[in-house]
Parts: structure tokens; sequence; C-alpha cells
């Protein structure tokens, strides 16, 4: 048994967290606030398509009292990314594994590989590196996570589809703690995989949340409105292509064609977006590693995003009259 940390508990945080203790996993969940005080009473509320779910977990706002742990889920929205990787210092030891489960371009996407951009930072991400040094490359292993979850309250959330988490070591090794975090996922009911080269599950998901969020919060459209209205459409397409070729030029596969892309969208139905509920609940938008920091993938290799461009600056400017 691993000591597993939640570190977040929005809907992703405690989707994951409802699972592994179904599953009999003893989890922690770093958690503040109101979410504190409701998982303390009440725990997590879970409703998924295998059923309702209601689990009790150990959960604190310290990460000194949590202590110790040798598996953390850092699930967080990336705008409070570096708080919560200063906040879980005191959890790590030498051989703790962290696996951000974040949206858009990761901080390291440049760490572990060889390359013309070896080392470097993402700007839009972590200016200054201290992202890279507060989780230093040995402990991470990359994620990406096909989960669509809306959180109703604190500590309660509903999900729709099914559950998909794809994992790989960020310097494309197939190791044993690959495998071993990969049959705890997938013991919790959640369809887990363990891959050689998790950047190309990173450009699919940049792929689909580029062209969705920024456009939700513009258009106030679900997926199924995004992806199939025929007003929209053309833009999307436009983007889709974008991301191909900037995908492309780093030597990443999207495994699908445009035409199944757009179709499996449109099926996810009336669903909103994540970032389309925080710019509806006044929270800082992804816009930095959704959208920045592809564009400054981009211009790294000299290829122009006109549509993804105009479009970022439009949903940044309706973001910016919901500020205080």
């Amino acid at each position: 048994m691993m000591k597993i940390c939640i570190a977040g508990a929005g809907a992703i945080g405690c989707t994951l967290a409802a699972r592994l203790a179904q599953s009999g996993q003893s989890v922690n969940v770093l958690a503040r606030g109101k979410t504190l005080e409701v998982l303390q009473q009440n725990g997590i509320q879970l409703s998924d398509i295998d059923g309702d779910y209601r689990v009790e977990v150990n959960v604190s706002d310290s990460a000194e009292t949590l202590g110790h742990q040798d598996l953390i889920f850092v699930c967080t929205k990336a705008p409070s990314l570096t708080s919560m990787l200063k906040l879980i210092q005191p959890m790590l030891h030498a051989e703790t594994i962290i696996i951000p489960v974040v949206n858009g371009i990761p901080w390291w996407y440049f760490q572990g590989i060889q390359g013309r951009f070896a080392g470097e930072s993402i700007q839009a991400i972590d200016p200054q590196g201290l992202m890279s040094r507060l989780a230093p490359q040995q402990h991470l292993i990359g994620c990406v996570v096909f989960i669509t979850a809306c959180r109703d309250a604190p500590g309660v959330v509903t999900s729709t589809t099914p559950h998909l988490m794809v994992i790989g070591e960020i310097d494309h090794r197939m190791s044993e703690r690959l495998t071993h975090v990969r049959a705890i996922i997938e013991n919790a009911g959640i369809e887990a995989r363990a891959v050689d080269n998790i950047r190309d599950y990173i450009w699919t998901k940049v792929a689909a949340n580029l062209t969705s969020n920024p456009l939700s919060v513009v258009t106030k459209g679900t997926l199924e409105q995004i992806y199939g209205d025929t007003h929209l459409t053309p833009l999307v397409r436009t983007m889709f292509n974008e991301v191909l070729l900037t995908a492309a030029a780093y030597s990443a596969r999207i495994s699908f064609d445009p035409q199944t892309f757009m179709e499996q969208g449109a099926e996810m139905g009336a669903v909103k977006t994540s970032m389309l509920q925080d710019y509806e609940e006044h929270q800082p938008l992804e816009l930095e590693a959704i959208g920045y920091a592809v564009l400054e993938l981009a211009s790294k290799v000299d290829i122009p995003m006109p549509a993804t461009q105009n479009l970022l600056a439009l949903t940044q400017f309706i973001a910016d009259q919901c500020q205080p």
C-alpha cells in the first residue's frame, strides 16, 4: 500500500479521491476553506456512470500533518499550480512520485528529453523555473486525464462520461514505478494506460482543450454546440489544423483525424468546459497553459497560429472585464 495524497479537491481531485478510496486505498486529501470543512463533515460524494459513492477520506489543510507521501496527485488549475507545489513540499521524500493532473502544456515539457530546446522553461507558465525547482524531474510522472467532471458543490461531483488516465515517464522510459501506479489507478475503476511517449497524449488533449475552452467562454456554448454547430465548426477546424501543424513540428502524433475529432467532440453532449465553469464562477482562467504556452511553442518553430491567437485575445478581453 502506498501513501497516496490528492492535493486539490476540485472536480477531478474529488473524482480520483473517491475512486481510489472506494477501491480500498487509504487516501489523504489536501484541501482548504469550505471544501476542507465539507470533506471533514461529509466526505466526498461522487456520481458517475458506475453509480453513486460516498467515501470518507483523511483530509487536512496542512501538509505537515499529512506527513510524507509516496504518491501525490496534484489536482489544481494552472493558475494555482505554483502555490500548490509549494504547499506539498513537507510531504516529499526521496522516492515520492508527483503526478500533476493539469490541463495544457506542462512546465516540464522540455525536461527529460534531448533536442533543440532541452532543459528550457516554458515562459508562459514557469518563466523563472520555480516549478522545476519545486518538483524536480526525478519525482515526476506525466499525466493526461480524460475525465469530464462537474463540481456541483464543495465535495460533490458529477461525471457522466468514462474515465481515462494516460501516464508516462517524462523521459519516455517504461519503468517499474510507472507500471505500479497504472495498476493502482486501474484497480480504482479508471481506465489507465502507461505509455512510452506521454507528449503525444499531451498534444491530443491540448487540441481538445484549445479548440473548445476559450471558444466556450466567448460563445457560452457546450461541447455539443462547439463541435457541431455550423456557425462554429469552421473556426474549430482551423484551430485544430493549427495545433496539428505545431504538434507535428515537435514530432508528436495526434491520433484523431479532423472529422473523427469533431464528431467525438459533439458526442460529448451539452457539457460545459472547465474554463466556462471557471468563468461563470469568476475564477482565473487557464489561458496560459492551454493557450499562450501553445503559441509560445509554435513561435519557437516558426508556425503561425492566427486563428488561435485571435480567439485567445478575444477570450482574454472578456475575462478581463470580469476582474474586480
